[in-house]
């Protein structure tokens, strides 16, 4: 019986160690289950009632913002060459050869972007401005080169903008995650203070996304699109009787530019007259002079 009764308490005592070891392990999940969520609720940027300053903008946050598409993208983008050119051609009738020129243009999808055009006594020239899909410049320069006229000069020039194109776009989709968060976090202030705060950068942060999505439109149009600057220059002949160079002209030329001679001339002389007031004075001392000399 004694036996019995010790066992019994024996069990009872290991029966209590392990409710007792269970109930401590209860205690330590919801330890842990309360730990992670205090984690969880610091680490997010709205968890708690009066926002964080944007300087205050963790650099994990930074890190993972970095790590996420704007870095990805640097491998999707194609590169970003730009072309750009000038011919000076020299022809012998200028509406022929422009007639010719536009539909060259018109089979190569290009367009006119601006034209302007100069008729001197001595020669004319049309100054064309054209904008070419990038696939069609070389066929564009090509056939300007051939059958249009004489090529007088022709530079043409290739430009990378690759590493400024992917810089303004990691740049841009980083400020556009920022701005997300900074709107996020207004929703959850509770101050003033804080509200005019982020709504200060949320304004800042809009400005250099337009600025920063302008220059990435610029960039594409220049680069779907390359510009050619053209000149077409005729030399007028200077041997016809009723050219505005002829002898005729020449003549009054040259009588203008006697009288103009003449002119400056008088007024040269004129502007010295301070000098000839002294003539005088040189002219008595020069006499007094030579009088004492004889004596």
């Amino acid at each position: 019986m004694k036996k019995l009764s010790i066992s019994l308490f024996c069990l009872l005592l290991i029966g209590c160690n392990k409710s007792e070891n269970i109930a401590k392990e209860e205690v330590r999940a919801d330890l842990t289950e309360v730990l992670q969520e205090d984690k969880v609720a610091f680490s997010s940027p709205v968890a708690s009632n009066s926002p964080q300053p944007p300087s205050l903008i963790s650099e994990k946050t930074e890190s993972e913002n970095k790590s996420n598409s704007p870095t990805q993208r640097i491998d999707t983008i194609s590169k970003k060459i730009i072309k750009n050119g000038d011919m000076r051609i020299q022809v012998g009738d200028i509406k022929k050869s422009q007639n010719q020129i536009n539909e060259i243009i018109k089979n190569n999808q290009a367009y006119i972007q601006k034209e302007e055009f100069q008729n001197t006594d001595i020669d004319e020239n049309l100054y064309i401005t054209i904008r070419v899909p990038h696939k069609k410049f070389d066929a564009l320069v090509n056939s300007f080169s051939n059958g249009v006229g004489t090529v007088l000069s022709k530079n043409i020039s290739s430009n990378d903008v690759t590493e400024e194109y992917t810089d303004v776009s990691i740049k841009l989709a980083n400020k556009k995650i920022y701005l997300e968060k900074y709107r996020d976090m207004l929703k959850s202030a509770s101050t003033t203070k804080d509200m005019l705060e982020i709504q200060e950068n949320i304004r800042e942060l809009e400005d250099e996304i337009d600025v920063s999505e302008g220059r990435l439109r610029f960039i594409n149009d220049r680069v779907n699109y390359s510009t050619l600057n053209l000149n077409l220059y005729k030399e007028k002949v200077r041997s016809s009787a009723t050219s505005n160079i002829g002898f005729g002209s020449r003549f009054g030329d040259s009588v203008t530019e006697g009288w103009n001679s003449f002119v400056s001339f008088i007024l040269g002389m004129i502007s010295l007259w301070p000098f000839f007031l002294l003539i005088p004075v040189f002219v008595f001392l020069w006499r007094k002079w030579k009088g004492r000399k004889k004596k």
